[in-house]
Order: structure tokens, then C-alpha cells, then sequence
């Protein structure tokens, strides 16, 4: 009976040892005494790496996606329907202005030209015939003006004959380079039916939009560059050619078209490639990216500050600009000479002590001029 008692107090005692403890992590925020919380400044600080916001240059651009194309681009196909008899260029080839591509079977072409020739002869020596006879005045003028019309309907006969017969000579409109083609002689083709693509690529054109707020940055012959998704790493130097004379109402934006020189091909119609067009330099306030945080549409850095017993950190809203070389630009929340951490921003928390140590971030960065620049996205 004893020995129940026993094991009954031992029970109760520890359940009071447990609701004790329970009780002192609550008013402790779940640490033990001696250790500080988020807003005390005490206890163990975070090892941070520090970095101090300073002015950097940045580029004003305007950057926005377009579609390559040839100066002309255009595919070739036949007016009538008719079986080939000659290809006369091959895949890829470049070709001139002119060039005779595709023939087709031209018999009875060629036997209505030989026809109408026929008949033009005949009724151009009646002509002269009944001409000189007037002139004599054996025959009527009359006569002999009617005999003028008939050389005159032969002579159109003869014309429409032979631009029937040019109908069968598919030539290229103009200087370019084909394409990749099935066409071989003896094919039957439709009107309609595609022959080859046809690509003048001397010169690449992008069509873009821009909002119209960026009207007044724009004029024929700026400088403007292109960096295909195609091509990494690589930029192209063109200019603005052409400007839209009106606005798009339902999107207040503006189309626009810049040529890129090609000469030696890299730059391929259908390329999707992003254009960009710098508005100047501007000095702003710069931290690097891994300095920032977003939150949403909110972006915050980590402050360096004093605290009751050391430095801690506190968090500050800011609002960002431009973004180029792995710096930031905040326009508001944040001077010149501002100490903020520098990275590792998940093991950081409002109010919590910090070490700054002596990692990279450490010094003062952001002063070298930046080349080119573009608005973050948001996360």
C-alpha cells in the first residue's frame, strides 16, 4: 500500500515538473532563460557579412521582345497549274534578282507564239500592202486603216501569247537565299502550291511595341541592340528604321521596326529576340541582389544597427529600380553609407544579433559604373 502511494506522489511530481517547464518556455518565447528572443538583442549573434550601400551608375533601358524577319521575305508559287520540267537552284542557294528558278511544261505556249507571230506577219504585210496603195490613191485610206487594227490585234495577240509562255519561267523577285524545297521535275503543282521560301537576310528587321510614355525617347536612326534567345552571350548593333505613325489605342503602345546588318547570316527570320534601347545614365543608390528580399510585390534589406547589447538587425522596406551586374538600384528606403547584410538572408530576422564578419560583402560596393540595366521582376 505504501509502495502504490509511492509511485502515485512520483507521478503527480513529474507531471508538475512538466507544466513548470511548459510554463517557462511560454514566458520565454520557447527558449530557455538566458537566451535572448527576436527583440531582446541578447544571446548568441548571427555571423552576417555587411556591405555598404553606395552610388553606382546606371543605364536607362527599355527593353522588349520581337521576331526577326528577312528586309523581304517571300515563297514562291506558281499563277497556273502545270507539271515541272527544270529545277534550276538548289537548297540554301543564294540567288539573284531574276534568276530563273522552276520552268514548267510550256507546249502549247510555245505553239500560241508561234501562231500569233504567224498571224502578225501576215498582217503586217497586208498593212504595208494596203498602205501603199493608199498612198497611190488606188485604195481607199479607209481600207487601209482597217488593215492597220488587224496588225495592230495581231501584235497584242503576240503579247498576251508570250506572257502566257513567261507564266511556265518562275523567277526570283528579287536577291536572296532559298530555302529547303520538295520540288522536283515532274511534279504537278497547283496554283498557290508552295516552291521554295525566298529570304533577302542582308538585313534583319524586328518589329517591337513600346509604351507610349516612351515616345519621346524614340527617333528614326537610334542606336538600338539585339540579343537573340538563339544566340547567348552574343549582341547585335542596329538601328530604328522606322516609327508607327499611330498609337494602338487599346494597348497605348507604339510599333516600331529596327534593321540589324547580317552579313554574315547569323541572325535567322523567326528568331525571337529581345531589343533594347538606352535612354542615358543616371547615378542611384546600389546593394547587391542577394541583399535584397521580396516578399511579393515588397522588397526589404536587413540594417545594420545598435541594439542594447551589440548590433542587430532590422528590417527595412525599400523600393527598387533598375538592376544590372548583379547590383540593385533602390530609389526610397535606403542613403548612401547605409551598412546592410549582405546575404544569407533566411538565417536573419527582425531584431535578432548580428557579427558582422569579414566575408566578401564586407566592403564597400556598388561604385563602378554599370553598363546596362532593367527593372526587376517582381517574385
Amino acid at each position: 500500500m505504501i509502495r502504490r502511494h509511492f509511485f502515485l506522489v512520483g507521478a503527480v511530481i513529474a507531471v508538475l515538473l512538466m507544466l513548470l517547464v511548459g510554463g517557462l518556455k511560454l514566458a520565454f518565447g520557447g527558449k530557455a532563460p538566458g537566451q535572448g528572443g527576436p527583440g531582446g538583442g541578447g544571446g548568441r549573434a548571427t555571423p552576417v557579412s555587411m556591405v555598404v550601400a553606395q552610388p553606382r551608375a546606371f543605364t536607362d533601358r527599355v527593353e522588349v521582345l520581337g521576331v526577326a524577319k528577312g528586309r523581304q521575305s517571300v515563297t514562291i508559287t506558281s499563277s497556273t497549274a502545270e507539271l515541272i520540267t527544270a529545277v534550276h537552284f538548289s537548297d540554301g542557294q543564294a540567288v539573284s534578282k531574276g534568276q530563273v528558278l522552276v520552268e514548267l511544261k510550256g507546249d502549247q505556249e510555245d505553239a500560241g507564239i508561234a501562231q500569233a507571230q504567224a498571224q502578225l506577219a501576215q498582217a503586217d504585210r497586208e498593212y504595208t500592202r494596203w498602205k501603199t496603195l493608199a498612198e497611190k490613191g488606188i485604195a481607199p485610206r479607209a481600207s487601209a486603216d482597217q488593215y492597220l487594227a488587224a496588225r495592230d490585234t495581231a501584235r497584242a495577240a503576240l503579247a498576251a501569247a508570250s506572257a502566257q509562255k513567261r507564266d511556265k519561267v518562275i523567277r526570283a523577285p528579287f536577291a536572296g537565299r532559298v530555302g529547303i524545297s520538295d520540288i522536283a521535275p515532274g511534279a504537278l503543282i497547283s496554283p498557290g502550291t508552295a516552291i521554295v521560301s525566298l529570304d533577302d537576310v542582308s538585313v534583319i528587321r524586328v518589329d517591337f511595341s513600346v509604351p507610349d510614355r516612351y515616345l519621346p525617347i524614340l527617333r528614326e536612326g537610334l542606336t538600338i541592340t539585339a540579343k537573340p534567345d538563339a544566340l547567348p552571350g552574343e549582341t547585335f548593333i542596329g538601328r530604328i528604321a522606322q516609327i508607327d505613325t499611330r498609337i494602338d489605342p487599346a494597348t497605348r503602345a507604339l510599333k516600331a521596326r529596327a534593321e540589324f546588318p547580317n552579313g554574315d547570316g547569323r541572325l535567322k527570320p523567326g528568331m525571337l529576340i529581345k531589343v533594347s534601347v538606352d535612354q542615358g545614365q543616371h547615378q542611384g543608390v546600389a546593394v547587391p541582389e542577394a541583399a535584397v528580399q521580396f516578399e511579393g510585390n515588397q522588397a526589404s534589406v536587413f540594417l545594420i544597427a545598435k541594439g542594447p547589447k551589440g548590433m542587430v538587425a532590422r528590417r527595412a522596406a525599400v523600393t527598387t529600380g533598375i538592376s544590372a551586374d548583379g547590383f540593385i538600384e533602390i530609389t526610397s528606403g535606403l542613403k548612401a553609407g547605409d551598412k546592410i547584410v549582405g546575404d544569407g538572408l533566411n538565417r536573419v530576422q527582425d531584431g535578432a544579433p548580428v557579427s558582422p564578419g569579414g566575408g566578401k560583402g564586407d566592403k564597400a560596393q556598388g561604385g563602378q559604373g554599370g553598363k546596362g540595366g532593367h527593372k526587376p521582376k517582381a517574385a
